[in-house]
């Protein structure tokens, strides 16, 4: 029988560069990571595709999958909805595939009461400047938007003590190597080897 699957969980404030981070590590042959997309009300971003970076919805199609119990986590954040379907997690974990899980903070919390031991990685900007600089180079949100973002961020980074691990995002290829050794870590950590070991000496 295969082993379950690793939930490994990216979270950080907006424009620290998940999502490239998160695209640097699907395209690397490290491990055979599974990204499951999350779920959002917010209007896709230039060049995004529905079902590949996110599942767009209405907000009362959001809602109505938040009623059926079908989201694993979700967030509202500035205005929108963010979250991530359970059904598709659950399959992957148990075919033994890693899911890597790229979600806002608050959404995390919700993730961490229900699946403890998952692996969860804080990427954190190398400053606040850094990320303004960040939010208003990447050229999609207003001015009043970016402010909202970095109070956000301010009280999002205080939240790094729920989580097991932080990485600094300063430069993607390093902040991906970071997680990688965190990961391959993590494989080896005895609580999740252990029943193969005592199967193996009954």
């Amino acid at each position: 029988m295969h082993e379950r699957g690793m939930l490994i969980v990216l979270s950080g404030p907006s424009g620290v560069g998940k999502g490239t981070v998160r695209q640097a590590m699907l395209q690397d042959d490290f491990r055979d990571f599974q990204y499951s997309v999350s779920m959002t009300t917010r209007k896709p971003r230039p060049g995004e595709k529905d079902g590949i970076d996110y599942y767009f919805r209405t907000k009362e199609q959001f809602e109505q999958e938040i009623a059926d119990g079908q989201m694993l986590e979700y967030a509202k954040y500035v205005d929108n909805y963010y979250g991530t379907p359970l059904k598709y997690v659950n399959q992957t974990l148990d075919a033994g595939r890693d899911v890597l899980l790229e979600i806002e903070v608050k959404g995390a919390m919700q993730v961490r009461a229900k699946c403890p031991d998952g692996v969860f990685i804080f990427l954190t900007p190398p400053d606040l400047v850094a990320l303004k600089h960040r939010l208003v180079g990447r050229g999609t949100d207003d001015i009043a938007t970016i402010n909202k973002r970095i109070q956000q961020a301010a009280q999002e980074i205080k939240m790094m003590e729920n989580y097991d691990y932080a990485v600094v995002n300063d430069e993607v290829p390093l902040a991906v190597k970071r997680i990688e050794r965190i990961i391959e870590s993590e494989h080896l950590r005895v609580p999740r080897v252990i029943d193969k070991y005592r199967n193996m000496v009954n």
